[in-house]
Parts: C-alpha cells; sequence; structure tokens
C-alpha cells in the first residue's frame, strides 16, 4: 500500500516552526497523553479548564508563515524606517556597540536566555558582570552605592523621588522640579507625584527654593539644553530645606564633569544607552540609580553584593531587599520587579572593553567636535545660548528653526526643533568630521565661507570652568584595564557565560516564570540597524516600519485577548500592573466616582499587585483563599459588599499564582461588576490561556501581558520586558500619552489620559519584533498547541512527581494548569531538610530550581512550558524524584542527619581537590545521574552565605587580593 500523498502546504513547510519551538514530538506527546489516560491534547480543555471560559470563536490570526517569510517579511517592514542621523539627544545618542560584545553577548543565549539570578550560586558569571556595572556607575556617578540597573531613565528619577519622601524630613509634600529637565522625565515623574497627592513646582531651581519647602529637588546636570550649572548652590539650599536632591545626568560627560557626588547630591539617576546599546527607538536601555550607603536599605531595584561561600571563597549574590515585594508586598518601596540586566551587561563590558582611557578619549572628542561644531555656527552667525556645554547646545535660529530642520532632513540629519527660534543639536560617538560639515552647509548661506575644522580647533577654549572639570581618577578597579584586546575581551565573556545555567545548558522550571523558547529567528531583528538605530524621538514619517509593528502587533493581541486597544508604553510588567490601575482610577474619575480607591486583592497575589496598587494610591483589602487556593467566594462578596461605594478594583491572575484554573472566574467578575468596580488581570500565566479563551470576553476590563514570558522575549538575566496593557472600549481613552511624540493614543477625548509612565513613547519598541515574529510563525493553530503542550506537560509532571510529593494545589478534574506546586513542608519538620537543601542539590543535577517558596512558604512551583521535551522533563522528574529519595534515606536513618548531600548542595569542583571526609560518596554528590559523565555543571561556588554578605555589606568589585 503506497504512502499517503503530502498536501502542498504540508511540503511548503508553512507551519514548521510549530514543531520547532514545542519541544515534544508527536509520539512524545502522545506517550505523555498515555499517562495521563488521554487520547489527544485537546481532550486537556476538558480535563483542566472550565468550560464557561472556553471561546468559540476563532481567531483572525493569518495562517503561520514560514521562518524564512518571516524574515523577508521584517525586511520589509524595516526598508520602511529611515535611520537619519539624529542629533536630537534628550537622554537618547547613537552609539557604537563593540563587535565582540554584540556576537558573544547580545547574539549569544546564553546570556540572553538566563533568568534572574535569585539562584545565586548558578548565576555568578551575570552577577559580576552586574557588580562590574554598580562599580562603574559609583565610579562616573561619585556615589558609594548603585544598583544593577532600572528601566530607564525617567522611571528611576520617578523612583528618586519616592525614596526621597520616604527619608525626608521635611513636613513638606512639594517637589520641586527643573524646568530644564528632559521632558519625558518632568511626565514621568508628574504621573508618579499626581497618584501619591504630591505638590509638583516646576521651575528655576534656585529662584524655588528661596520660595517653597520642599521634600524633594530633581535636577539636570548637564541640563535638556546642554548647560552645565554648579550645582554647589542647589545642594546646600535643598539640605537646608530637609530635602533630598535628586541630579539625573549623562555618564560620559562624567568623564570629564566634576560628579554629582562631589556636590554631595543625595541621588543620582540616569541612563547607560549611549555605552554601547542601541537607541532601538527607546529601548531597552539600563538605567542606573546611585546614591549614599546610608540609604541602602531605601534604595529601589536589586543591588549585587559580595558575600562567600560555605568554603570560604568570594561569591556574588542580590543583597538586602531581593524580592522585597514578595515579602512586603502593600508596604513595598517599590513595584519593581525587573531591572535591564542584559542592557547593563552591556554597557559594563563597553566600559571593560574601552576602559578609563578609551572612554576619556570618547568623551573628549564628542566635547571638541561640540565645540568645534558650535564655534563654525558662530563663525557664520548664529548666537549659541548654551555657554558652558559638554556635547549640547541650543542655537537661535529666529523665525527660521523649522526651515532649517527640514532641510538638514533633506541631508537625512534630524536636529532637535525646540520652537520656531531655537534648534538643538546634540553630539555623540558616532560625529564625524563629515556630520559637522553637513551641518555647517545646512546652516550657512550661499555666499558663506565653510569654516575650517583644523582651524577652529587650534582656536577654541574650553567652555567648561576650571571648578566643574572632573580631577579624581575614574575606574581604577583592574576589571577595567585587562580586557582591551579582543581575545581577551572575548575569553572574560566566555568565562563569565559558562558559569551560570541558562536555556542553553538546560530548562529552567520556575513557576510563574515561562522559561520558553527565544527562537533565533525572532531574535534576528533586534540586529538590524533599521530598527535598532532609530531615536525614539524621530519624525514619524522616518519610522513608518515601527508604525507598522506597533498597528499589527496590536490587532494580533487584540485578536487573541478579546481587548479593544493596547497601549505597548509599559516597559515591565511592573509598569503594566501600575499603568493598567492608573486607567482604573481615571476612569474612575471621569465617571464622577473619585472615591473609588480600594483594590481588593487576593492574599496569593503576586507580590508586585499590592505594591502597584498602593503607587496608583490606592487602598489594598487583602481576599482570603480557600484550602484549594482558590479566591473565597463567600470572602470576595461580603467585601464587595462592603466597600461598594468605594471599590475601584480588583487584581486577579488567571490561571491563579496556584497554578489551576479558578472555576468561578466569570462569577468573581461579575460580583466586582455589580459593585461598580472593575477587574485587573494580571497576564502573568496567560500561557495557559492564548488560543483557549480571551479574557476581555470572560470579565476582564484591563489587563497587562508579559511579552518576555508568554510571547517569547528572552528574560535576558533578568531584563529586558515588555508589558503591554490592553483595554476594553470604555478605557481606551486614557490609556498613556508622551510630552514629546503626539497623539500615540488614537483614542483620547478631552478628559485627558492617566500621563506619561515610561521615557519612551512605546517602551522598548525594539524588542516587540520578537513577539510579533513569535505570533506569525505559530499562528492561531500553533498558539494553541502551545498552550495545550503547557498544560500536558505540567499535568504529566505533577502525575509523575504525585507518588513522591504532595501536589499542593488543583483545579477540576484534580489537574494543574500550565504549573504545579510540590509540597516540601513536611521534610522540614521532619529531617530539618528545607526547600532551599532541594534546590541546591538540584544544582548537582545541572538543574535551575523552580520557584522556591512562591506563592507557599517551603514549596517548589514548576513551570515546565511547552518548548521542553519530554526526555528533558523526565530528566528533571528524575532528579527530584532522586532527592525525594535521598530525603527519605534520612528520614530513615540510612544517611547522617547533618553531613549528607543536601545539606551541603551544591558540590563545587574545588571540593575535588580536597581530603574527603564527608559520609557520602564523590560519585553520589557530584554525579548522581550517568547522563552528567558527558556535560557536567560544575558551580563556580558553593552555597552562598546570605547573612555574611548583609552583615559585611559590599557592593563593588573586591580587590584581587580577596581571590588569592
Amino acid at each position: 500500500m503506497s504512502e499517503e500523498r503530502p498536501k502542498l502546504n504540508q511540503l511548503e513547510m508553512r507551519g514548521n516552526f510549530i514543531q520547532r519551538h514545542i519541544g515534544s514530538s508527536i509520539q512524545q506527546q502522545q506517550e505523555m497523553l498515555d499517562c495521563l489516560g488521554l487520547e489527544k491534547t485537546e481532550d486537556l480543555i476538558k480535563l483542566a479548564v472550565p468550560d464557561d471560559i472556553i471561546d468559540p470563536e476563532p481567531l483572525r490570526l493569518t495562517e503561520t508563515i514560514s521562518e524564512r517569510a518571516v524574515i523577508k517579511y521584517l525586511r520589509k517592514m524595516r526598508s520602511r524606517n529611515k535611520v537619519y542621523t539624529s542629533l536630537i539627544g534628550m537622554g537618547y545618542h547613537d552609539t557604537i556597540m563593540p563587535a565582540v560584545i554584540k556576537r558573544n553577548v547580545l547574539e549569544n543565549p546564553g546570556w540572553y536566555t538566563a533568568y534572574t539570578p535569585y539562584q545565586a550560586e548558578i548565576s555568578q558569571g551575570r552577577l559580576e558582570a552586574l557588580l562590574t556595572f554598580q562599580q562603574m556607575v559609583c565610579d562616573l556617578t561619585g556615589m558609594a552605592l548603585a544598583n544593577a540597573s532600572m528601566l530607564d531613565e525617567a522611571t528611576a528619577a520617578a523612583e528618586a523621588i519616592s525614596m526621597s519622601r520616604r527619608l525626608s524630613k521635611s513636613p513638606s509634600n512639594k517637589l520641586l522640579i527643573d524646568e530644564n529637565c528632559h521632558p519625558q522625565t518632568i511626565a514621568v515623574v508628574e504621573t508618579r507625584a499626581h497618584y501619591f497627592n504630591f505638590t509638583v513646582i516646576k521651575g528655576d531651581p534656585l529662584t524655588l527654593l528661596k520660595q517653597h519647602d520642599c521634600f524633594a529637588v530633581l535636577t539636570q546636570y548637564p541640563n535638556t539644553w546642554g548647560e552645565i550649572q554648579d550645582l554647589t548652590p542647589i545642594v546646600q539650599m535643598t539640605h537646608e530645606k530637609s530635602a533630598l536632591l535628586t541630579v539625573a545626568t549623562d555618564l560620559l560627560s562624567l568623564l570629564l564633569l566634576k560628579s554629582p557626588g562631589a556636590f554631595n547630591a543625595d541621588i543620582v539617576v540616569g541612563n547607560s544607552q549611549r555605552f554601547g546599546v542601541p537607541m532601538g527607538y527607546g529601548g531597552p536601555h539600563a538605567a542606573f540609580f546611585a546614591t549614599h550607603e546610608k540609604y541602602k536599605r531605601s534604595m529601589p531595584g536589586r543591588i549585587i553584593g559580595v558575600s562567600k561561600d560555605n568554603h570560604g571563597h568570594v561569591a556574588y549574590r542580590m543583597a538586602l531587599q531581593t524580592r522585597e515585594q514578595h515579602i512586603r508586598r502593600e508596604k513595598a518601596t517599590s513595584n519593581i520587579c525587573t531591572s535591564q540586566v542584559l542592557l547593563a551587561v552591556i554597557a559594563g563590558f563597553y566600559a571593560i572593553y574601552h576602559g578609563p582611557q578609551g572612554l576619556k578619549l570618547i568623551a573628549e572628542r564628542v566635547h571638541r567636535y561640540t565645540q568645534v561644531m558650535a564655534a563654525g555656527l558662530r563663525q557664520l552667525g548664529y548666537q549659541i545660548l548654551t555657554e558652558q556645554f559638554f556635547d549640547t547646545f541650543v542655537i537661535h535660529t529666529p523665525g527660521r528653526a523649522k526651515r532649517i530642520a527640514g532641510k538638514a532632513q533633506e541631508s537625512e540629519i534630524n536636529l532637535r526643533t525646540i520652537n520656531q527660534n531655537h534648534l538643538g543639536i546634540a553630539v555623540d560617538e558616532t560625529t564625524n568630521r563629515d556630520v559637522i560639515r553637513t551641518i555647517w552647509r545646512i546652516f550657512s548661506g550661499p555666499v558663506d565661507n565653510q569654516p575650517d575644522i583644523n582651524q577652529l580647533d587650534q582656536q577654541v577654549r574650553e567652555c567648561i570652568p576650571q571648578t566643574l572639570l572632573r580631577a579624581d581618577p575614574v575606574l581604577q578597579h583592574p576589571v577595567f584595564e585587562n580586557y582591551h584586546s579582543e581575545t581577551e575581551m572575548m575569553r572574560y565573556m566566555r568565562r563569565l557565560a559558562r558559569k551560570d545555567i541558562a536555556l542553553d545548558r538546560s530548562m529552567i522550571p520556575l513557576g510563574s516564570c515561562t522559561m520558553k523558547l527565544n527562537a533565533a529567528t525572532e531574535m534576528q531583528a533586534l540586529s538590524y540597524h533599521e530598527f535598532n538605530g532609530l531615536h525614539p524621538f524621530a519624525p514619524q514619517h522616518q519610522t513608518l516600519g515601527y508604525q507598522q509593528l506597533f498597528e499589527e502587533l496590536e490587532d494580533m493581541l487584540c485578536d487573541l485577548t478579546g481587548f479593544d486597544a493596547f497601549s505597548f508604553q509599559p516597559n515591565a510588567g511592573s509598569q503594566g500592573e501600575y499603568a493598567g490601575l492608573l486607567v482604573i482610577r481615571k476612569y474612575h474619575h471621569v465617571s464622577g466616582q473619585s472615591q473609588r480607591n480600594i483594590c481588593l486583592i487576593p492574599a496569593s497575589a503576586h507580590g508586585t499587585n499590592p505594591a502597584s496598587a498602593i503607587m496608583a494610591g490606592l487602598e489594598v483589602v487583602v481576599l482570603e483563599c480557600d484550602e484549594d487556593g482558590n479566591i473565597s467566594l463567600t470572602d470576595l462578596q461580603d467585601k464587595a459588599a462592603r466597600y461598594q461605594d468605594t471599590l475601584a478594583a480588583l487584581m486577579i491572575t488567571y490561571p491563579s499564582t496556584h497554578g489551576v484554573f479558578e472555576e468561578a472566574f466569570r462569577d468573581i467578575c461579575q460580583i466586582i461588576h455589580q459593585y461598580g468596580g472593575q477587574v485587573y488581570l494580571d497576564g502573568a500565566n496567560f500561557n495557559a490561556l492564548v488560543g483557549l479563551t480571551r479574557p476581555g470576553k470572560i470579565g476582564a476590563d484591563v489587563a497587562h501581558l508579559n511579552l518576555h514570558k508568554t510571547f517569547s522575549i528572552p528574560h535576558g538575566g533578568g531584563g529586558p520586558g515588555m508589558g503591554p496593557i490592553g483595554v476594553a472600549q470604555h478605557l481606551a481613552p486614557f490609556l498613556p500619552d508622551h510630552p514629546v511624540v503626539q497623539n500615540i493614543n488614537p483614542h483620547q477625548t478631552e478628559n485627558g489620559t492617566i500621563g506619561t509612565i515610561s521615557a519612551a513613547p512605546w517602551g522598548s519598541a525594539s524588542i516587540l519584533t520578537i513577539s510579533w515574529a513569535y505570533i506569525a510563525m505559530m499562528g492561531a493553530h500553533g498558539l494553541k498547541q502551545a498552550t495545550l503542550n503547557a498544560i500536558l506537560n505540567a499535568n504529566y509532571i505533577a502525575h509523575v512527581l504525585a507518588p513522591h510529593y504532595k501536589i499542593l494545589y488543583t483545579g477540576k478534574n484534580n489537574a494543574v494548569a500550565h504549573e504545579c506546586i510540590i509540597d516540601c513542608r513536611e521534610f522540614r519538620k521532619s529531617v530539618n531538610i528545607t526547600v532551599e537543601d532541594i534546590a541546591k542539590r538540584l544544582i548537582d543535577f545541572g538543574f535551575h530550581a523552580p520557584t522556591v517558596s512562591f506563592p507557599v512558604a517551603d514549596t517548589l512551583m514548576i513551570e515546565p512550558t511547552e518548548s521542553e521535551n519530554k526526555a528533558e522533563i523526565d530528566r528533571l522528574c528524575r532528579a527530584l524524584i532522586m532527592i525525594r529519595a535521598e530525603i527519605k534515606a534520612i528520614e530513615n536513618g540510612q544517611a547522617d542527619p547533618e553531613d549528607n548531600v543536601l545539606h551541603n548542595a551544591p558540590h563545587c569542583h574545588s571540593l575535588l581537590l580536597e581530603d574527603w571526609s564527608h559520609s557520602y560518596s564523590r560519585q553520589q554528590a557530584f554525579f548522581p545521574t550517568h547522563y552528567q559523565h558527558d556535560d557536567k555543571y560544575w558551580p563556580p561556588v558553593g552555597r552562598i552565605d546570605s547573612v555574611y554578605g548583609d552583615r559585611h555589606f559590599q557592593c563593588a568589585c573586591p580587590p584581587v587580593s580577596d581571590y588569592l
């Protein structure tokens, strides 16, 4: 009997990517289905998913297209972007990423597929890289302490203001903002201040300080027009008011300028983008945040610290308030849950690659070119209004600014149009003599003689006063001197990468984190100059490719969610939560119900939920969960009725944070709507819903989606991320706007919007290409299959582990959703084995641990995603089963209750050189399973002593002697 003739579309392999993305083969899927007593993946819907949330309406998405077709399509899309030389400035500058960093970091899955370094022992490489970033920021800003990056400069400034309010002893509620800060920074801070009920006053800070008491002052150094001011009087007057001064600054300028720390500023923020990170039409970039060590416990974000492992070796870890919002919840100091690790790593490596001498040469060249360009314009008869500048100046062009800017665009150069009478120019690392001559031609008349660069170079005098020039050395640690050749730089980066576990080594089964495949084809567009070379404030007629991307991706997400509109401005999940809640608040205000300020949040919720609610000016009321992990309908009904006049919103995660589909979701939404509230859906677990249901059709009014989870943007070791929000039609008019780029919210009405919540109009725009490519290649069928396989893998794991561990929560038909929680609490009681012991022992098996003690203490939450195949899942299950046997050996008295493989895990390679005195064998310690003989992961350090690290607080690069 002859084989069935294949159909033409099968030969064309249009859906070929689906089987590349989904890990298990059809045969492996069937084997797992057989274990669960199911015939096909569609049976999982009846098994695990409530009937009343299933959406019968098919997706409108186009059919899946091949990887090659996606590359071709994106090539056409990017061709619609016109990358001009942008001399706009405003915190964004063109830069040159060294090729060795691009190839070995940006395009290396060993760096971009790693997760946030909560498991420090298997994250030593990127922790060291982040410590270098912190050292770089401390050196350049002159501050004692820096964190491991923030989302962008504007949100860093907003966090600084919040921190100032917590620390200031001033009773005043006034915030003074220098009117010469970047407009996007002012806008973001104003939005944050509004919902904290701060009074914002803008103007000249010295004048304002004479007129007002305040708790904080925000200024820019150099300011948005390029002027460099002496901060001494501002600092003195601010401190006399018992207020704190935040200085937004430019890292490259600080190679030449006196540091803000030298003026005794309290907080210093800014963007490290021009240290080798492309503009990317707004991001992602790593902002920085630096302050005094005495403020360390109030500092937002993550701080990398130096500690020791259990063998006395130097080791790194996240210090102090690591994940503190999970502990403090509504009392948290910030809702920041992620940062921009990958971009911070690149910026730090940029500093290592160039070293202090190289960076200073770049800074001096930029400054000299700026002086020469300004001198030439003066020679052509123009007045330069900026007197003391580093790289930016303002030109007086009476009545001609727009005409000159248009002429510049004809030469493919963008200038900053301030108004009809003024233009701004900002010079960057890529500026050369040709650009300077072109600028002069644009500004010159037909009979003007062109200035001579070499002549002017001899004539220009330093425009920065000696008192404002830097005198102290920077970047003196050996790490900034040892790797200047490409050979050494390449080896250094590889040496760090091999210390870590990322998706290129093994699965990362972190619950609530969705560590799925980040396919190479999806990542390609990040390296395209037409996507990464655009300034976020470039004229929109030059960005038609991006406008097409936004429109098409919004249509895709609206189809998948059932919402009517999306905003891409939130550049992290936490930002999405914040923006979504602000939209709800604005809706109630416009509806004449401003008193609605109660936000109901389940006790099981992710810690950023209550933190975001507090930031949005809401009062958090916690909902009880029943013994099955579901929201208590009785408690919900009681509290919704009690607060019916003030109920603003419910924040709910679906499937729940406990990893189950709550069957009463529609009822929950109905109760909230009955009492006048809105339903906010945390989209962290949307990977279990895609293609099965649409949140906007089953009761949700607004949701944020973590594109770095469900839609394949890589986690980057702790950022970047994207958290766009989708809303129902009645909320669309209130989506964010922007002070520089107009009309980004086409639904806006005369009632206004929530304001601006991120520095760039469309957030981290360049990584949206990843999610677009993922959806295009998966198509409607592939996305649904991905969801079903994620649910299949989780239920298979629960089934295999159930005889050995208690599965804490299950839903319909005793099934889980896309993740499951195994209960390890009994082990602490019986033999003093903690969930941390299990997590560290998994390292000996070559695995990153599942999520530890969240959402329930002493548990492990496992999420396999659809991208892992059955063989890898079985390998994880075998490891956990073997660990359970090791615990049982202690319970039975067959293993020492103190000196055992769990208490001593992980076992690092240095132990091979020592006399072996343990009660178990080296074989059991290092090679518990046979597959490790071929590819053993060796943790670089033993278990890290967190208490030592907090008691001996050190967040800068340790001296070389510490390693000897």
